[in-house]
């Protein structure tokens, strides 16, 4: 998980949101990554399908059995429905996601019986971590952002 974390500071300084991905296969990585969909300009450009692509590259198969995905902020839809696809045997996850959460906050897509797969997760390893870079990125941005101007009142 800690280097999961490291992916994700090396995230800001491409104006990514700090989200880091590590897929592990018997104690060997084999993908690391943070979020590219600012750089590629590709909404599925998310730390862990990143991580998903590069690791089936490598091993040339898309079944991605008895392998563990760190990631430092809970999966959303589209990336737990790729971590059930490719047959990922475990998730971890550093911060909860209550906004856009599948693995637990407000869907629980790993859970799903009907689904042929089902992958065991964990949360909250390294959770303050994985929460604070989230926060200072956020907290940064708006900082930074142009103060918004009020409107004129027109003069009669």
């Amino acid at each position: 998980m800690e280097l999961a974390l490291q992916q994700a500071m090396l995230a800001p300084l491409h104006g990514e949101v700090p989200i880091g991905a590590v897929l592990v296969h018997q104690n060997n990585i084999l993908a690391a990554a943070h979020n590219y969909r600012e750089i590629s300009q590709d909404p599925t450009a998310h730390a862990e399908i990143v991580v998903i692509r590069k690791a089936a590259e490598r091993l040339k198969t898309w079944r991605l059995t008895d392998t563990t995905l760190y990631v430092t902020l809970e999966p959303c839809p589209m990336c737990a429905g790729a971590i059930v696809q490719a047959r990922i045997a475990r998730l971890v996850f550093g911060a909860w996601d209550p906004k856009a959460g599948a693995c637990g906050s407000i869907l629980d897509i790993p859970a799903e019986r009907r689904f042929n797969h089902r992958v065991h997760v964990t949360g909250s390893l390294l959770e303050q971590e994985s929460r604070a870079l989230l926060q200072e990125f956020f907290q940064a941005k708006r900082d930074n952002a142009p103060e918004r101007q009020r409107p004129q009142k027109p003069v009669i």
